[in-house]
């Protein structure tokens, strides 16, 4: 049976949320899941698929709880072989360049380990939605299939 590895990178506790109503809904399609939010590259090397959500912070950086990680997967390049992937992005827009910054790294990072994207990369804009939950089901739900 196959694994899908969420991969969460969250400051406030917001990407954490939207990971956990990720998690639930995978699990409602019949999708084996686990949450990473302190990942190691044996952690990563175990999953049959992946869904990164991820906040930013700083000038659109990876949160701490992802940082040593994303740096890992950086040093010890474990190719992907086409497994399949999907990256949400939390951010700010008023921000400008550096919106959704952290996602938009994860995404050129697992293009670069040889990943399969099932969608491009969903961006939500915490001056746009205050639930991005929402946002990220529509996203995930009609993708689902893709990690079974």
């Amino acid at each position: 049976m196959s694994k899908v590895g969420i991969f969460v990178g969250s400051v406030y506790g917001n990407a954490q949320h939207v990971a956990e109503q990720v998690q639930e809904l995978l699990t409602s399609k019949q999708v084996v899941s686990e949450i990473y939010d302190d990942p190691s590259i044996d952690d990563f090397k175990r999953c049959d698929g992946y869904i990164f959500v991820s906040s930013t912070t700083g000038q659109g950086d990876i949160p701490p709880n992802l940082e040593f990680f994303v740096a890992d997967l950086k040093d010890m390049f474990p190719l992907m072989d086409q497994k399949p992937f999907a990256v949400i992005g939390l951010g700010d827009s008023s921000y400008c360049d550096s919106y959704c910054g952290a996602g938009e790294q994860i995404q050129a990072l697992l293009l670069e380990l040889q990943g399969k994207p099932v969608a491009d990369m969903l961006k939500i804009d915490a001056c746009e939605t205050l639930e991005p939950e929402k946002e990220a089901l529509a996203f995930i739900e009609p993708l689902a299939a893709e990690f079974a």
